[in-house]
């Protein structure tokens, strides 16, 4: 989400009085309207590359089809049945960027208890607000590798959004996936792979939801870098970067965690600013109506991300159920796509009557569906300002003034479920000689700015637009303000009472190790989205590459200069480059606390001073060099009209890539060490469902509401009469709604029918076919703590498919993981794992079904292990027969 700065608004709104552009019930938004009657046609760009442009697919399938939605969609049907066309609108469109408390308001139907929807950030807590938890990054959770941790954060952030009286939480996030290493929001989400995306996004998203609130899943999709990703304002001047994805791609990487959470319940997806195969992702038809709505059977709302909407009757027609913030092309002008113009286009017969009513009532059923029309709270705080009174729409200049903030706790105790998150994400990469744990008596110099709070406060920086101090999250929209920030330095001092603290990022001049110093040196890497600029870098890592930041590399070869023992703690939104200082003999231990929000202090002393023992493991995989990386995942730089970005490496990013081209990473994905020992043994493999190639057939897809199909009366978006308005509010109403008639001129998207599509075959329900997750065999493995400490494991188990499989495939793919519970000395744990249909099939373009490659002779091969460097284990499909897996005559993976 880009929000436009409050100095834009001022500028904005001298512009548009001066231009005369201000839209009151006098006003004829000509403008506008020539713009939503565009539709789909596009300005002259560069080509996309052949084979990957995106095909039509229309028009949307209607909602309420899937069986677990019928009560709220039966609701929801009466309610939209007795609507005027003036509710319906204004339930899909936003009132306008800063025209009401939250980030994004939509209008109401106050005669069915619908209030004003309340949409606010963020992925990691409730964003530009008080009183809240200023929880883990969504990349801190990945490290976790818990799947009841990333529910509980999920739950607590849920009960605070509900808390202040956010309809719509807009997160989690698991687009973008981290395709590219630089890519600025990699750590809004969960690792680099789909099954840990998937398992942590489905999990935030049933905890949020547990509240009544209606989680969004973001950014759909292939929004993996920040540069180029919007299209220019005024539209038309630069389109924004297409992402090129090939279909198989797109089904086994990048949607794959989109499914999960579609399967999971998720109430509202939104999509990405970037082009996907040269269509707007906001109007991208084969995405949104054929992806998300048929294939998946996506039952809830798609929104835009702001601002990203280009076209009215296009998006409407391709899919598109709510606009935000609800602006057109300039925001603050009073003009939109939709609103007026969404009546507009329903009177005169260019977006079908039909296609409101299932927006309108998509919207209405995920509001039944998560008990909102049950004693749901209204918005209690304002994004717009901190102050208690205030303009209720600050963007109108003129305006009311109301209570705009009541400053609620909505913080209960949820601090712990961030200490403990922030904790067990702690990846310990190297530990030589058992440097750490720490004694509390130890004499201890830390050195680097990280380790302390930023001097002018941790909310100093724009939504954290700045790598002053900690860094416990990234910047832009995915963030929250620190209830208070917990700096490591300080914690340190609670628990050491020998600390001398060196704030300064430069090694002190003439400094000499005291006998038996211990040296901790803290360094960060910093990315956000691509509204702000810091230090040079656009939202992605453009200038500091995978380097650390403010010349931490020198700092840390300093240190271990001087002192015989260094410790190195990292706080990072991704994979950094290490070669620099990794081996010198001093480094003996490396701790990286990616990103821990609110909790940075405490959580790191729990680890560096033993009272736990680490269970973090890497999200992703950290290399030799950047280089060793596939050219195509580099960021893309500027071309005239339009910026292609072709996803050329396939399947093959991170881990992947790496073991293709038998490239030794530096820290393999899924690496971790604990302070204790871990075996694994006595592996089983039990089939459950017999192989098939091809999944059962899918069922028929249920009834979905009917309504009239007679245009609305006109007057039913004439302005009522003594209507008070403000100023650039985007209403629903017209000046002379009487004179519309049937549009004649108007040209359809090339493909564009009425005649609903065949069922998809791999579809059938939330997701998908429900075969996909039918469990086709459990594999089981005895974990025991062979150690001294107490601790927790990972195992992971990683699928390599039959060697007579005619499809390239990476040679080991993740396909399930579970953590054990903290286990003491000598206890065990047996850990059971499920694998899938979908775990085993491949897209198949042709068949546009999942296919499982099954062999009579070749085995499926899962190999288990706590990273994809360290397996050893491995279990035969066909034999049944589990042995240590580097005995096996199959060659492991790098």
């Amino acid at each position: 989400m880009a929000r436009v700065t409050f100095i834009s608004v001022i500028f904005l709104a001298f512009l548009s009085c001066g231009l005369g552009l201000v839209r009151t019930p006098n006003f004829a938004a000509d403008i506008a309207r020539a713009q939503q009657l565009q539709g789909p046609s596009k300005e002259k760009r560069d080509a996309v590359p052949a084979g990957y442009v995106a095909a039509p697919y229309y028009p949307t399938p209607p909602g309420g089809w899937v069986s677990n939605w019928t009560a709220a969609y039966e609701k929801a049907q009466k309610v939209v049945a007795n609507m005027t066309l003036a509710e319906k609108v204004n339930l899909t469109t936003g009132t306008g960027e800063s025209m009401g408390p939250c980030v994004g308001n939509t209008g109401s139907a106050l005669r069915f208890g619908i209030p004003n929807l309340c949409l606010q950030d963020s992925a990691l807590g409730v964003g530009d607000t008080d009183n809240i938890t200023a929880f883990p990054a969504g990349i801190t959770v990945g490290a976790t590798w818990n799947k009841a941790l990333a529910y509980a954060r999920g739950l607590a952030l849920g009960a605070e959004a509900r808390g202040k009286g956010v309809n719509i939480q807009l997160g989690p996030v698991v687009g973008p996936i981290g395709r590219k290493p630089r890519g600025g929001r990699n750590w809004e989400g969960f690792g680099a792979d789909p099954v840990l995306q998937a398992w942590g996004g489905a999990e935030t998203i049933k905890g949020i939801q547990a509240n009544g609130v209606i989680a969004t899943i973001k950014h759909f999709i292939g929004n993996e870098q920040e540069a180029y990703r919007m299209d220019i304002i005024p539209h038309g001047l630069m389109q924004a970067i297409s992402s090129n994805i090939d279909d198989r791609t797109l089904h086994e990487l990048y949607s794959w965690p989109f499914a999960e959470a579609i399967r999971a319940g998720v109430g509202a997806v939104m999509t990405s600013y970037n082009d996907v195969n040269g269509s707007a992702s906001s109007q991208n038809s084969m995405m949104i109506n054929g992806i998300l709505k048929d294939e998946f059977g996506f039952q809830g709302i798609v929104m835009t991300d702001w601002l990203a909407q280009i076209g009215g009757v296009s998006s409407a027609l391709s899919g598109l159920d709510m606009a935000m913030p609800g602006d057109g092309d300039i925001p603050f002008f009073g003009l939109a796509y939709w609103a007026y113009e969404l009546s507009t286009s329903i009177l005169n017969g260019t977006v079908p009557l039909s296609r409101l009513n299932d927006m309108v009532t998509r919207i209405v059923a995920t509001w039944y569906q998560l008990g909102q029309d049950q004693d749901y709270p209204l918005p209690n705080f304002s994004a717009n300002t901190a102050d208690a009174t205030g303009l209720c729409y600050p963007a109108a200049l003129f305006s009311p003034t109301c209570i705009t903030n009541e400053y609620v706790n909505v913080q209960a105790d949820h601090f712990k479920v961030a200490r403990n998150v922030s904790r067990e994400a702690i990846t310990l990469l190297k530990n030589t000689n058992n440097t750490l744990p720490l004694s509390t008596s130890a004499t201890l110099a830390v050195f680097g700015s990280d380790a302390e709070n930023n001097p002018d406060g941790p909310n100093a920086c724009t939504q954290r637009s700045c790598d002053t101090g900690v860094l416990g999250m990234g910047w832009g929209s995915g963030t929250a303000n620190y209830p208070y920030l917990d700096a490591p330095i300080d914690a340190i001092k609670r628990k050491a009472a020998n600390v001398t603290y060196y704030s300064s990022d430069s090694f002190p001049s003439g400094l000499t190790a005291a006998a038996g110093e211990i040296a901790i040196v803290f360094v960060n890497s910093d990315s956000g989205e691509n509204q702000y600029t810091v230090e040079g870098n656009d939202g992605d890592r453009s200038a500091s590459g995978l380097y650390t930041w403010h010349n931490g590399d020198e700092l840390v070869e300093a240190a271990a200069a001087k002192y015989a023992t260094v410790i190195v703690v990292v706080h990072t939104v991704g994979p950094i480059l290490v070669e620099n200082w990794i081996d010198l003999p001093s480094v003996k231990a490396v701790v990286f606390a990616h990103l821990p929000g609110q909790e940075a202090g405490d959580s790191l002393t729990d680890i560096l001073f033993g009272d736990y023992s680490p269970s973090g493991h890497l999200p992703y995989s950290i290399p030799v060099a950047e280089s060793d990386y596939p050219s195509s995942v580099s960021l893309v730089g500027f071309e005239f009209f339009q910026v292609q970005d072709t996803f050329s490496e396939g399947l093959y990013i991170d881990y992947r890539y790496l073991n293709k081209h038998s490239v030794a990473p530096r820290f393999a994905f899924g690496h971790g060490l604990s302070y204790t020992t871990f075996s694994r043994t006595s592996a089983t493999i039990a089939a459950v469902t017999p192989l098939s190639s091809i999944p059962p057939a899918r069922a028929p897809k249920g009834s979905t509401p009917v309504y009239s199909s007679a245009i609305p009366p006109a007057s039913e978006v004439a302005w009522p009469a003594g209507f008070s308005t403000i100023w650039r509010y985007l209403y629903p109403y017209l000046d002379d709604p009487q004179s519309i008639t049937a549009s004649s001129t108007f040209t359809y998207p090339t493909g564009y029918q009425t005649t609903p599509q065949p069922d998809p075959p791999a579809g059938g329900d939330q997701g998908g076919n429900p075969a996909l997750w039918d469990t086709m065999f459990t594999i089981s493995v005895t974990v025991t703590n062979t150690g001294k400490v107490v601790g927790k494991d990972v195992v992971m188990v990683f699928v390599q498919y039959p060697s007579d499989n005619p499809w390239d495939t990476p040679i080991i793919q993740l396909r399930a993981f579970e953590k054990t519970d903290t286990l003491a000395e000598g206890a065990n744990e047996v850990v059971t794992l499920q694998i899938t249909r979908k775990d085993l099939s491949i897209w198949d373009v042709v068949s546009q079904n999942w296919i499982i490659p099954v062999s009579s002779t070749a085995p499926f091969l899962f190999w288990i292990g706590d990273s994809s460097a360290n397996l050893t284990l491995a279990c035969e499909s066909l034999s049944g027969i589990c042995s240590d897996g580097r005995a096996t005559p199959v060659v492991a993976p790098v």
